[in-house]
């Protein structure tokens, strides 16, 4: 793991502001003109090498992120091993609710697993552009009951289903992120070793042989 903090790439371009937001606000909600540039005035679009570390343990959370390109892993360090929780791929916000709302330091890590594009809005623009437009925190609120549903979603699988099920349920839902990321990683977000992940792997494929 890099430890690289807020390492950026200037070796390629980046999108501008407006380009990086248009698809995701104009297909979310329709901003009038004077709303449109509030956002674009308040984000700043950063590109992070692979391995950069947005967030790790012991810090506060002092921004958000929408993730224009890439990937990113959170993960908890325990006892000198990485588990792994939840990939954001594009299209997906990343915020750090715990630490924001109670003040506290966050106990996990941030991590970019691809070169990484994402747009940035510190917690005091993000405060700023609600009190300019209130109607902003209706619909922030909106995306965050969608986000915890998904949480919720997750954890009922993680509780309810086996290994290989979980497995199979990543397929279906999120079939590309199988070859964006380590197996060892893979593994982790599912609850297993990586020997258990490659067992599961070749069941899978035996049993589409078979019916094929």
């Amino acid at each position: 793991m890099t430890a690289s903090h807020n390492t950026y790439l200037y070796n390629s371009a980046i999108p501008t502001a407006e380009e990086a937001l248009h698809d995701c606000v104009t297909g979310e909600i329709f901003l009038k003109p004077e709303e449109m540039q509030a956002v674009l005035n308040m984000v700043e679009i950063k590109r992070f090498e692979k391995g950069s570390l947005l967030l790790q343990e012991g810090q506060y959370a002092k921004a958000c992120y929408y993730n224009v390109q890439g990937c990113v892993r959170q993960f908890y360090l325990k006892g000198g091993e990485e588990k792994t929780t939840f990939f954001y791929t594009e299209e997906q916000s990343i915020s750090s609710l715990n630490s924001t709302i109670a003040d506290t330091p966050v106990d996990y890590y941030l991590e970019c697993t691809e070169d990484t594009i994402l747009a940035v809005m510190s917690h005091e623009k993000e405060e700023e552009l609600y009190s300019r437009f209130p109607r902003f925190e209706s619909l922030c609120r909106q995306g965050l009951e969608r986000q915890i549903a998904v949480y919720h979603n997750l954890l009922t699988s993680y509780m309810t289903s086996s290994p290989e099920e979980r497995y199979l349920q990543l397929i279906r839902e999120r079939p590309k992120l199988i070859h964006r990321v380590p197996q060892y990683q893979l593994a982790s977000y599912l609850g297993v070793k990586p020997e258990s992940l490659s067992r599961i792997r070749k069941r899978i494929l035996t049993k589409k042989e078979l019916r094929s």
